[in-house]
């Protein structure tokens, strides 16, 4: 199938920067027809007009009602995500209503009425007296710019009882419940972060601030060190990831999945691809890591950890025991169409005749001792029963992208679970 594009739009998609914002489709009536939101709005816009055979029978048909294409660039992911919200509200575009899934639209909601607010989300608003703030179209999303900002502004996630948990030892909440703050103090703070939500940030900055310095020059060192944690925490939102991984791959991300069935001879592309990754220190708190990519993006919902029920410096060992405790979850949990294991010939050689009997086609990454971020990829693949062929991948090719992509984010989760046994050992 051709694309058509005008030559108007051909020219726009040449100018699009590199920079997170907001795009807005319009029809040849200068009507918006679709707002989204993007890390890269490069990537995304460009997107919309590749591979038309391989999108949905809907997404074809808006595509086919662009006649024109303007953007908004913000200065991070998370302005791009409040603005979309905002335009899609001012906007009301046919096709953004057409091609939800209803289950993804979300509400921030705040009870300032409350002595002691709490920050909830919720699918369904209701007349409760309650701020709402929204619609939000990715769950994840809006939850990952929660998280970000809590760490800014702490709240409370729940009816607050004048309980200490975890979360106030982490300075995620105001720390009434140990004398911390006070709840007026508290409300003074969750408006400025409701006044984020509503998009204004650079004056929330600015009176951040202005607040740092006073709080300085009268001698209110400890308020001003929090004004100063709040200033260069909304500063660096930046580089904040808050979008979907989808966001940041090629605009030919499909191809690195077409690609690998290609280059492995499987029967169709492979829609879940799992990495596997062992982390340990001279064979003590001995942990697997299981992280899972749909359609070539990370689902992070699906990562599992793995603690070694027999701890040992042997990492083949290792990943025996992993994929073995994997392959029991089967059912439950899906079955992979594809694994890449962090390593090369020993871990492949310890659980290639348990995947080839579950007939899961498996591949290495062998780093050859280089954990580095630019280290260069090379696969093992299993060949006939007991060979293997040693593929060195162009780095900028998508297949290597998408593999490094894969890896790094086993290592990190591996790494992460290991470092989490490791303290809980030293309070012990």
């Amino acid at each position: 199938m051709i694309v058509s594009i005008t030559p108007k739009l051909k020219e726009k998609l040449k100018k699009l920067p590199a920079a997170p914002g907001v795009y807005f489709h319009k029809n040849r009536d200068g009507e918006v027809i679709y707002v989204g939101k993007a890390a890269i709005l490069k990537n995304r816009v460009r997107q919309y007009f590749q591979a038309p055979e391989r999108k949905d029978a809907k997404t074809r048909a808006l595509v086919a009602e662009i006649d024109d294409t303007d953007w908004i660039v913000v200065d991070t992911e998370m302005d791009a995500l409040f603005l979309e919200s905002e335009m899609i509200k001012r906007y009301m575009p046919k096709w953004n209503i057409l091609l939800r899934d209803d289950k993804t639209v979300c509400y921030v909601r705040i009870d300032m009425k409350s002595e002691v607010p709490y920050v909830t989300m919720t699918r369904n608003p209701e007349d409760d007296g309650a701020e709402y703030f929204g619609p939000y179209y990715g769950k994840t999303a809006i939850a990952r710019a929660l998280r970000i900002l809590r760490k800014i502004f702490p709240y409370y996630d729940k009816p607050y009882d004048g309980k200490k948990t975890l979360n106030t030892d982490l300075g995620l909440t105001p720390g009434i419940e140990v004398g911390k703050m006070n709840a007026r103090d508290y409300k003074h703070n969750l408006r400025r972060m409701i006044s984020y939500l509503k998009g204004n940030r650079k004056k929330i900055v600015r009176d951040i601030e202005k607040l740092m310095y006073e709080a300085a020059d009268n001698g209110e060192y400890e308020k001003a060190a929090k004004y100063r944690n709040q200033y260069f925490g909304l500063k660096g939102l930046g580089t904040k990831i808050v979008f979907s991984d989808k966001e940041f791959l090629d605009i030919s991300s499909d191809q690195a999945l077409l690609d690998l069935q290609e280059m492995l001879g499987l029967q169709h592309p492979p829609v879940r691809i799992e990495g596997y990754d062992i982390s340990h220190q001279s064979g003590t708190n001995v942990v697997g890591s299981m992280v899972c990519f749909l359609n070539g993006a990370a689902e992070r919902t699906k990562y599992r950890r793995f603690k070694l029920r027999k701890q040992q410096n042997n990492d083949p060992e290792s990943m025996r025991e992993v994929i073995s405790r994997r392959l029991n979850h089967l059912k439950d949990w899906g079955c992979p169409d594809l694994i890449v294991l962090d390593g090369s010939v020993g871990q492949i050689s310890a659980v290639r005749d348990l995947l080839r009997a579950a007939q899961i086609p498996v591949i290495g990454r062998d780093k050859s001792g280089d954990h580095g971020k630019n280290a260069r990829v090379r696969i093992v693949i299993p060949v006939g029963e007991e060979d293997y062929n040693m593929v060195e991948l162009q780095p900028d090719g998508h297949v290597a992208k998408l593999i490094a992509r894969i890896d790094e984010e086993s290592h990190r989760f591996a790494i992460q679970y290991h470092t989490l046994l490791k303290r809980r050992d030293a309070l012990k």
